[in-house]
């Protein structure tokens, strides 16, 4: 790709401005190769929220004083944004943190081309074939729903870290090759029979039922591609891993989070996934902390007891993500790799949707700190505007994403 048509990428400059202006690229630069460098997206979402006392700073600019909630990335500060006051516009509390990537609601999704297909499926859409996991998505505990394809259809987490070690890492017996190649040519002929039928269908039915079966036929297509991916990759080796191979443990235990980002990281550095996702859930248990349930702890109201039990969890949250981003400095694939860390709720006391706690690092960005969005409503941006221009930096060209009104332009910021 030429520089011109890599400089069109610039539009998330415009999408980050004062905000998050791009520095300059090396890849941006005439005549370098792109593919020794591939952009990584990592979305991160705990679906209790934040509570805002201990997540948002009172000062925007680099200078803020750093909440309980961002202490422990302080040694990253330069490394991150974080914003105040974007939202994804919805309501329901609970049922609406599964818009914290898609903006929209899955009862919402059928007025929409893209349904409510998600930030991370779009980027792994991108990806394709190029790796042998286009996505990897993990999580702890049940209820976590944060991933969707362009058909609507839920992607669920793993949530055992022995699992995904297995898939990453562990090559399956000929056997079990051969049986997983005979599945997919016989769910193969059985797509081609429904494409085939419904293509004779379309020539009988009116507007409204042909817009359905468009609809059917790009779910169908969905599950083309992912066959086509999987077959390619049947047979080639898995890198070796460079940590002792995870055996089964205990489930929904606080610390996976640690476990789940080493895999993670490795699965980046292995370039077997270029995009991950990790869901943190309803109710993973905090007794090691000796902490009362998480989720009784997010019914707060506002006692100063419960408060300060939420600073050790919230802490506990971003010490790990500090972890999981040295880590990836010390692979040196930061600056490639682009952190989405927040969630669809914010005061899990109120079920509030709005000012929901958001940031990023990495991604080779010059970072501003604590980025502070309009309050008023008629002024308010999108948080899909964001995820615009994280699609853009990763690669797609794109002038829509959800409910997104254009990309994350300095002039919305003020």
């Amino acid at each position: 790709m030429n520089q011109t048509a890599h400089l069109s990428r610039r539009r998330f400059l415009l999408g980050t401005g004062i905000a998050l202006s791009l520095p300059a690229f090396e890849s941006f630069a005439a005549g370098t190769a792109t593919n020794e460098s591939p952009r990584r997206l990592v979305c991160v979402g705990n679906h209790l929220g934040f509570y805002p006392g201990n997540f948002f700073p009172k000062a925007a600019g680099k200078d803020y004083v750093p909440t309980s909630t961002l202490k422990p990335l302080e040694a990253h500060r330069d490394d991150l944004t974080v914003f105040s006051h974007l939202d994804h516009g919805l309501n329901g509390g609970h049922k609406a943190v599964q818009g914290f990537l898609t903006s929209i609601k899955k009862e919402e999704a059928a007025g929409f081309p893209e349904k409510n297909v998600s930030l991370d499926q779009a980027a792994a859409e991108h990806v394709g074939s190029s790796t042998r996991f286009p996505s990897i998505n993990t999580g702890i505990t049940n209820g976590t729903d944060m991933c969707w394809t362009r058909a609507g259809v839920h992607v669920p987490p793993i949530n055992n870290p022995a699992t995904l070690f297995r898939g990453l890492f562990v090559n399956s017996p000929q056997g079990e090759r051969e049986a997983e190649r005979t599945r997919l040519k016989y769910r193969a002929s059985v797509l081609d029979a429904l494409r085939d039928s419904a293509s004779a269908l379309n020539r009988t039915l009116n507007a409204a039922d042909r817009d359905k079966l468009d609809q059917y036929l790009t779910s169908v297509r969905d599950v083309e591609r992912r066959l086509q991916m999987s077959k390619e990759w049947i047979d080639r080796p898995k890198p070796k891993s460079l940590i002792d191979e995870v055996l089964n443990a205990e489930r929904q235990h606080i610390d996976q989070v640690a476990l789940f980002y080493d895999l993670v990281a490795l699965a980046l550095q292995t370039d077997s996934t270029r995009v991950a996702t990790l869901e943190t859930g309803l109710g993973f248990r905090t007794a090691e902390l000796d902490l009362e349930s998480y989720h009784a702890l997010s019914h707060h109201g506002k006692s100063p007891d419960r408060v300060g039990q939420l600073q050790v969890v919230e802490a506990f949250l971003t010490t790990k993500l500090s972890n999981f981003v040295s880590r990836l400095k010390e692979a040196q694939i930061f600056d490639n790799t682009l952190i989405v860390f927040g969630s669809g709720m914010s005061d899990g006391s109120i079920h509030s949707n709005r000012n929901l706690p958001v940031l990023l690092a990495g991604g080779g960005l010059k970072h501003q700190g604590h980025v502070d969005c309009p309050v008023e409503q008629h002024e308010r941006v999108p948080l899909s505007n964001l995820w615009l221009s994280v699609l853009n930096w990763f690669g797609l060209e794109r002038e829509r994403f959800g409910r997104s009104t254009g990309t994350f332009s300095p002039m919305e910021i003020g």
